[in-house]
Protein backbone atom coordinates (compact mmCIF):
# COMPACT_ATOMS: atom_id res chain seq x y z
CA UNK A 1 0.00 0.00 0.00
CA UNK A 2 1.31 3.44 -0.85
CA UNK A 3 0.08 6.80 0.43
CA UNK A 4 0.53 10.03 -1.50
CA UNK A 5 -0.89 12.65 0.88
CA UNK A 6 0.81 15.84 -0.23
CA UNK A 7 2.21 15.45 -3.72
CA UNK A 8 2.82 13.10 -6.60
CA UNK A 9 5.85 10.89 -6.12
CA UNK A 10 8.70 11.77 -8.49
CA UNK A 11 9.32 9.23 -11.24
CA UNK A 12 12.04 7.73 -9.06
CA UNK A 13 12.63 8.89 -5.47
CA UNK A 14 15.96 10.55 -4.71
CA UNK A 15 15.64 10.87 -0.92
CA UNK A 16 14.51 7.63 0.72
CA UNK A 17 14.16 6.79 4.41
CA UNK A 18 13.76 3.15 5.45
CA UNK A 19 12.05 2.28 8.72
CA UNK A 20 12.55 -1.50 8.45
CA UNK A 21 15.90 -3.33 8.85
CA UNK A 22 15.23 -6.12 6.34
CA UNK A 23 14.03 -3.62 3.75
CA UNK A 24 17.05 -1.39 4.37
CA UNK A 25 19.29 -4.32 3.44
CA UNK A 26 17.14 -4.83 0.34
CA UNK A 27 17.63 -1.21 -0.74
CA UNK A 28 21.37 -1.71 -0.44
CA UNK A 29 21.23 -4.78 -2.67
CA UNK A 30 19.20 -2.79 -5.18
CA UNK A 31 22.15 -0.34 -5.37
CA UNK A 32 20.35 2.66 -3.88
CA UNK A 33 23.31 3.97 -1.90
CA UNK A 34 22.93 7.60 -2.95
CA UNK A 35 19.14 7.61 -2.64
CA UNK A 36 18.85 6.26 0.93
CA UNK A 37 19.39 9.12 3.39
CA UNK A 38 18.02 7.68 6.63
CA UNK A 39 17.65 4.35 8.46
CA UNK A 40 16.72 3.10 11.94
CA UNK A 41 19.16 2.20 14.71
CA UNK A 42 18.21 -1.45 14.13
CA UNK A 43 19.25 -1.38 10.45
CA UNK A 44 22.56 -3.11 11.15
CA UNK A 45 23.04 -4.46 7.61
CA UNK A 46 24.97 -3.42 5.65
CA UNK A 47 27.61 -2.37 8.15
CA UNK A 48 28.77 0.61 6.11
CA UNK A 49 25.26 2.07 6.05
CA UNK A 50 24.82 1.50 9.78
CA UNK A 51 27.99 3.52 10.34
CA UNK A 52 27.36 6.27 7.80
CA UNK A 53 23.62 6.84 7.26
CA UNK A 54 21.56 9.18 9.43
CA UNK A 55 19.70 7.22 12.11
CA UNK A 56 16.13 8.34 12.72
CA UNK A 57 15.32 6.37 15.89
CA UNK A 58 13.92 2.87 16.34
CA UNK A 59 11.31 1.05 14.31
CA UNK A 60 8.62 1.88 16.86
CA UNK A 61 10.18 5.06 18.25
CA UNK A 62 10.71 7.23 15.18
CA UNK A 63 12.18 10.74 15.43
CA UNK A 64 9.52 12.51 13.39
CA UNK A 65 11.16 15.93 13.77
CA UNK A 66 14.42 14.63 12.30
CA UNK A 67 12.60 12.94 9.44
CA UNK A 68 10.81 16.18 8.62
CA UNK A 69 14.17 17.98 8.58
CA UNK A 70 15.61 15.37 6.19
CA UNK A 71 12.64 16.02 3.88
CA UNK A 72 12.42 12.59 2.17
CA UNK A 73 10.43 12.11 -1.00
CA UNK A 74 9.69 8.50 0.03
CA UNK A 75 9.50 6.65 3.35
CA UNK A 76 9.39 2.84 3.29
CA UNK A 77 7.61 1.31 6.30
CA UNK A 78 5.95 -1.94 7.34
CA UNK A 79 2.49 -2.55 8.78
CA UNK A 80 3.72 -4.81 11.59
CA UNK A 81 7.14 -3.40 12.43
CA UNK A 82 6.23 0.28 12.66
CA UNK A 83 3.81 2.16 14.91
CA UNK A 84 0.56 3.11 13.17
CA UNK A 85 0.14 6.44 14.95
CA UNK A 86 3.64 7.54 13.99
CA UNK A 87 3.15 6.41 10.39
CA UNK A 88 -0.15 8.30 10.23
CA UNK A 89 1.64 11.42 11.45
CA UNK A 90 4.39 11.05 8.86
CA UNK A 91 1.79 10.49 6.14
CA UNK A 92 0.48 14.01 6.73
CA UNK A 93 3.65 15.41 5.15
CA UNK A 94 5.46 12.65 3.26
CA UNK A 95 4.91 9.92 0.69
CA UNK A 96 4.91 6.52 2.40
CA UNK A 97 5.08 2.98 1.05
CA UNK A 98 3.74 0.50 3.61
CA UNK A 99 4.49 -3.19 3.13
CA UNK A 100 2.64 -6.15 4.68
CA UNK A 101 4.67 -9.37 4.44
CA UNK A 102 3.42 -12.63 5.92
CA UNK A 103 5.01 -15.25 3.66
CA UNK A 104 7.57 -15.82 0.91
CA UNK A 105 5.09 -14.93 -1.83
CA UNK A 106 4.43 -11.56 -0.18
CA UNK A 107 8.17 -10.97 0.18
CA UNK A 108 8.86 -11.62 -3.50
CA UNK A 109 5.98 -9.32 -4.44
CA UNK A 110 7.33 -6.62 -2.12
CA UNK A 111 10.81 -6.84 -3.66
CA UNK A 112 9.36 -6.48 -7.13
CA UNK A 113 7.19 -3.54 -6.09
CA UNK A 114 10.09 -1.67 -4.50
CA UNK A 115 12.22 -2.38 -7.56
CA UNK A 116 9.58 -0.84 -9.78
CA UNK A 117 9.05 2.09 -7.43
CA UNK A 118 12.76 2.98 -7.31
CA UNK A 119 13.68 2.31 -10.94
CA UNK A 120 15.52 -0.91 -10.10
CA UNK A 121 13.21 -3.36 -11.87
CA UNK A 122 16.01 -5.41 -13.41
CA UNK A 123 17.89 -5.77 -10.13
CA UNK A 124 14.68 -6.71 -8.31
CA UNK A 125 13.73 -9.29 -10.94
CA UNK A 126 17.17 -10.89 -10.80
CA UNK A 127 16.94 -10.97 -7.02
CA UNK A 128 13.49 -12.58 -6.85
CA UNK A 129 14.43 -15.17 -9.47
CA UNK A 130 17.55 -16.17 -7.54
CA UNK A 131 15.64 -16.32 -4.24
CA UNK A 132 13.01 -18.58 -5.83
CA UNK A 133 15.72 -20.81 -7.30
CA UNK A 134 17.46 -21.10 -3.93
CA UNK A 135 14.24 -22.02 -2.13
CA UNK A 136 13.59 -24.71 -4.72
CA UNK A 137 16.84 -26.30 -3.52
CA UNK A 138 15.71 -26.36 0.12
CA UNK A 139 15.41 -29.90 1.48
CA UNK A 140 12.57 -29.97 4.07
CA UNK A 141 12.34 -32.28 7.07
CA UNK A 142 9.51 -34.85 7.45
CA UNK A 143 7.18 -32.54 9.40
CA UNK A 144 9.05 -32.32 12.69
CA UNK A 145 6.84 -30.87 15.50
CA UNK A 146 8.66 -27.69 16.48
CA UNK A 147 8.36 -24.47 18.46
CA UNK A 148 10.10 -21.17 17.72
CA UNK A 149 10.71 -18.95 20.74
CA UNK A 150 11.25 -15.20 20.36
CA UNK A 151 11.13 -14.08 24.02
CA UNK A 152 11.46 -15.25 27.61
CA UNK A 153 9.94 -14.12 30.92
CA UNK A 154 7.35 -14.81 29.64
CA UNK A 155 8.13 -17.22 26.84
CA UNK A 156 6.64 -16.07 23.54
CA UNK A 157 6.32 -17.84 20.21
CA UNK A 158 4.86 -17.25 16.75
CA UNK A 159 1.45 -18.08 15.29
CA UNK A 160 0.30 -19.11 11.83
CA UNK A 161 -0.06 -15.55 10.50
CA UNK A 162 3.64 -14.65 10.69
CA UNK A 163 6.52 -14.68 8.24
CA UNK A 164 8.52 -16.91 10.60
CA UNK A 165 5.79 -19.53 10.46
CA UNK A 166 6.05 -19.62 6.67
CA UNK A 167 9.82 -20.08 6.89
CA UNK A 168 9.28 -22.98 9.30
CA UNK A 169 6.86 -24.54 6.82
CA UNK A 170 9.42 -24.18 4.04
CA UNK A 171 11.85 -26.12 6.27
CA UNK A 172 9.29 -28.87 6.79
CA UNK A 173 8.87 -27.93 10.46
CA UNK A 174 5.37 -28.25 11.90
CA UNK A 175 4.77 -25.26 14.17
CA UNK A 176 2.99 -26.71 17.20
CA UNK A 177 1.51 -23.29 17.92
CA UNK A 178 0.11 -22.74 14.42
CA UNK A 179 -3.39 -22.72 15.93
CA UNK A 180 -2.52 -19.37 17.53
CA UNK A 181 -2.14 -15.92 16.00
CA UNK A 182 0.73 -13.44 15.98
CA UNK A 183 3.04 -13.68 19.01
CA UNK A 184 1.33 -15.46 21.92
CA UNK A 185 2.68 -16.12 25.39
CA UNK A 186 3.20 -19.80 26.13
CA UNK A 187 4.43 -22.08 28.91
CA UNK A 188 6.87 -24.98 29.13
CA UNK A 189 3.94 -27.23 30.02
CA UNK A 190 2.19 -26.34 26.76
CA UNK A 191 5.31 -27.27 24.80
CA UNK A 192 5.32 -30.65 26.54
CA UNK A 193 1.62 -31.26 25.97
CA UNK A 194 1.93 -30.63 22.22
CA UNK A 195 4.64 -33.31 21.85
CA UNK A 196 7.30 -30.94 20.59
CA UNK A 197 10.53 -32.50 19.28
CA UNK A 198 12.49 -29.38 18.37
CA UNK A 199 12.69 -25.95 20.04
CA UNK A 200 14.35 -23.16 18.09
CA UNK A 201 15.69 -20.26 20.15
CA UNK A 202 15.96 -17.12 18.07
CA UNK A 203 18.78 -14.58 18.26
CA UNK A 204 16.18 -11.79 18.04
CA UNK A 205 14.29 -9.95 19.36
CA UNK A 206 15.38 -11.71 22.56
CA UNK A 207 19.04 -12.74 22.26
CA UNK A 208 18.86 -16.35 23.45
CA UNK A 209 22.23 -17.79 24.50
CA UNK A 210 23.63 -21.23 25.31
CA UNK A 211 22.72 -20.83 28.98
CA UNK A 212 19.05 -20.53 28.00
CA UNK A 213 19.33 -23.58 25.76
CA UNK A 214 20.89 -25.57 28.60
CA UNK A 215 18.05 -24.62 30.95
CA UNK A 216 15.38 -25.61 28.43
CA UNK A 217 17.17 -28.88 27.73
CA UNK A 218 16.73 -29.78 31.40
CA UNK A 219 13.05 -28.75 31.36
CA UNK A 220 12.32 -30.45 28.02
CA UNK A 221 14.39 -33.67 27.97
CA UNK A 222 12.48 -35.07 24.99
CA UNK A 223 13.24 -32.04 22.80
CA UNK A 224 16.23 -30.99 20.77
CA UNK A 225 17.06 -27.37 21.71
CA UNK A 226 18.82 -25.28 19.07
CA UNK A 227 20.03 -21.68 18.89
CA UNK A 228 19.23 -20.15 15.49
CA UNK A 229 19.96 -16.94 13.60
CA UNK A 230 16.67 -15.08 13.72
CA UNK A 231 17.53 -12.92 10.73
CA UNK A 232 17.19 -15.89 8.37
CA UNK A 233 13.76 -16.71 9.76
CA UNK A 234 12.33 -13.19 10.01
CA UNK A 235 14.07 -10.86 7.53
CA UNK A 236 12.05 -10.77 4.32
CA UNK A 237 14.30 -8.75 2.02
CA UNK A 238 17.50 -9.76 0.23
CA UNK A 239 18.50 -11.82 3.30
CA UNK A 240 16.25 -14.46 1.67
CA UNK A 241 19.03 -15.17 -0.83
CA UNK A 242 21.04 -17.02 1.81
CA UNK A 243 18.17 -18.32 3.95
CA UNK A 244 17.70 -21.68 2.14
CA UNK A 245 21.41 -22.49 2.44
CA UNK A 246 21.30 -21.66 6.14
CA UNK A 247 18.18 -23.79 6.63
CA UNK A 248 19.70 -26.77 4.80
CA UNK A 249 22.85 -26.58 6.91
CA UNK A 250 20.83 -26.25 10.12
CA UNK A 251 18.62 -29.23 9.37
CA UNK A 252 21.57 -31.38 8.37
CA UNK A 253 23.34 -30.53 11.64
CA UNK A 254 20.22 -31.54 13.54
CA UNK A 255 20.17 -34.84 11.63
CA UNK A 256 16.49 -34.53 10.80
CA UNK A 257 17.07 -35.19 7.08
Amino acid sequence: MIIFPTSQLPSFPKRIISLVPSQTELLYNLHLNEEVIGITKFCIHPRQWFLSKKRIGGTKNINIKLINELNPDLIIANKEENDKLQIDELARHHNIWITDVKNLHDALQMIGDIGQLTGKQLEATNLTQQISKNFNQLIPTPQIPAAYLIWKDPYMTIGFDTFINDMMKKCGLNNIFSHKTRYPQITIEQIKQLNCRLVLLSSEPYPFKQEHANKLARLLPNCTICLVDGEYFSWYGSRLLDAPGYFNQLLQQLQFI
